[in-house]
């Protein structure tokens, strides 16, 4: 019967090592590893290393004239225009192309057209509407939303028409744009002279366009 009782105390020893065994083991294991859901979460710092930097921002939106922009005046010469009575406003350092009575001044995405053409009575809201705005459908891409009306600038009661079209495909890019197009028409003793003010629509130039056209002058 002792050996037997000792026999028992033996194996009961043996069986509470091994279990103790087995918890110590269990434990480092789990404390050496993280949660799942620790695992699955992480903390980077908002705009970390390698979040892209910010675009820069453009001194001013496409298409507006700075408000710092220098206007000089502009005279016809002889050689371009058959006359030279006139004269108007036009940015400084702008790209000018001179055509048979016509002179073309550029920068970026705007634009200033004078044309000048004899005609035998002053144009009036009707004649715009009945005989340039048609003219017009033919010419410019997406010719869209005319309206002619008489407004006043400083050299009398003139005769506005406003309207959009597309520009001309960028030889470099292909980018076409929206333009917006203010077209004044001037006239005296014969004389026609039609000023044509054109950018991007929404562009801001409200105030550049009414210094330009109302800066015209007769001489």
């Amino acid at each position: 019967m002792a050996s037997h009782a000792r026999r028992c105390a033996v194996v009961g020893l043996a069986l509470v090592a091994a279990v103790s065994a087995a918890c110590s083991g269990g434990a480092g294991s789990h404390s050496g590893s993280a949660p799942p859901h620790h695992a699955a979460t992480s903390h980077t710092p908002a705009g970390g290393g390698n979040a892209p930097n910010p675009a820069p921002t453009e001194s001013n939106p496409p298409g507006d004239i700075p408000d710092n922009q220098v206007y000089v005046a502009y005279r016809p010469g002889g050689g371009t225009f058959v006359f030279t009575g006139f004269t108007v406003k036009v940015p400084e350092g702008w790209a000018r192309t001179d055509q048979k009575n016509t002179t073309v001044f550029t920068d970026k995405l705007n634009t200033v057209r004078i044309a000048a053409a004899s005609a035998s009575s002053a144009p009036t809201v009707g004649s715009v509407t009945n005989t340039v705005v048609p003219q017009l459908r033919t010419q410019v891409p997406k010719f869209a939303s005319p309206k002619v009306s008489e407004v006043t600038r400083h050299a009398g009661r003139i005769v506005l028409l406003t309207y959009q079209g597309d520009s001309a495909k960028d030889p470099v890019t292909g980018k076409v744009v929206r333009d917006a197009f203010e077209r004044y028409a001037f006239y005296r003793s014969g004389h026609e002279v039609d000023l044509t003010l054109s950018g991007p629509v929404n562009a801001d130039n409200v105030d550049p366009w009414r210094i330009i056209s109302d800066s015209f002058t007769w001489q």
